[in-house]
């Protein structure tokens, strides 16, 4: 081997190396490190702490908080995936249409995604605090002359829109490569043998997305189930901890509360369900793409 080619690969190895050993420092030794401060009373605020076993993992099961977080955690989880895939699947087959204008629209779809969440969130908390009362005296509507985010009736819903405006954009650019890759010789030959657009929807394009709806699911299990940026900024977890994910409630264990030791508990249980929903989802997947 000459010396161009050593050197060469040298470089190879070292751009191989180099994501590893950030991956390695930045999270399987902090994640190592949380599963093990979870078995023990740890504040955070000293190097004191006790192994305390699997107490932590008891008290989370009998804590009213995490029930409640648990529960809105799921309805906002499945809100999200319901909510990406069904407007994805829909903006983008509008967006594959050869219409006049359709990349103007494909851009605005899009933009919700390049803004920050903690910015979308305080920006919208103003317009349910100001702009939608105001809007709905002046239209007369007594629905939306109130908070929406601060009536524990509708303040689910307000954080769902909130999160679905910024959280389809994605989805929608998935779903759109997955529409255009479709051979157009095969949507001709359906068309000339009497299928139409809802036939050609259940038995040639939803095959194709396929790809597409695995990984739009993991995207939205994902955002749901650790929500923290957007809920933080838009309502804080209330009104009466109504919105409360288990991410945000996590974060007040250890930050407000200083239990790190019960907030490393219920991190776990987090990462541990995450786990095991993306491993039963992607199994499912591949048998329908075989």
């Amino acid at each position: 081997m000459n010396i161009k080619k050593r050197h060469n690969l040298t470089w190879a190895y070292l751009f191989v190396l180099v994501p590893i050993v950030l991956q390695l420092i930045f999270f399987y030794i902090p994640m190592i490190q949380g599963f093990f401060y979870s078995l023990t009373d740890w504040t955070g605020l000293t190097s004191n702490y006790n192994f305390i076993g699997l107490k932590n993992f008891t008290a989370v099961f009998a804590d009213q908080k995490f029930a409640k977080s648990v529960g809105f955690t799921i309805n906002f989880t499945l809100g999200l995936i319901v909510g990406e895939i069904v407007l994805g699947i829909v903006i983008a087959r509008f967006l594959n249409k050869k219409l006049k204008g359709v990349g103007f629209f494909r851009t605005a779809y899009f933009f919700p995604a390049v803004l920050s969440t903690v910015t979308l969130g305080l920006i919208f908390k103003q317009i349910f605090n100001y702009g939608l009362p105001q809007l709905g005296e002046k239209l007369g509507i007594s629905w939306l002359q109130s908070n929406l985010i601060a009536d524990e009736k509708t303040v689910f819903w307000g954080v769902l829109f909130v999160a679905l405006w910024q959280g389809v954009a994605m989805p929608i650019v998935i779903f759109l490569s997955g529409l255009q890759s479709i051979p157009s010789e095969i949507l001709e030959a359906a068309a000339m043998d009497g299928a139409n657009n809802w036939q050609k929807f259940l038995k040639i394009e939803i095959p194709y997305l396929i790809p597409s709806l695995s990984m739009v699911f993991i995207m939205a299990l994902k955002a749901g189930l650790t929500a923290f940026d957007l809920i933080y900024a838009l309502t804080g977890g209330g009104p009466s901890d109504k919105t409360t994910t288990m991410g945000l409630l996590v974060y007040n264990y250890a930050f407000k509360s200083n239990q790190y030791g019960y907030a490393n508990a219920i991190a776990v249980l987090l990462f541990l369900a995450v786990a095991v929903i993306s491993l039963i989802q992607i199994k499912t997947s591949k048998r329908f793409e075989a």
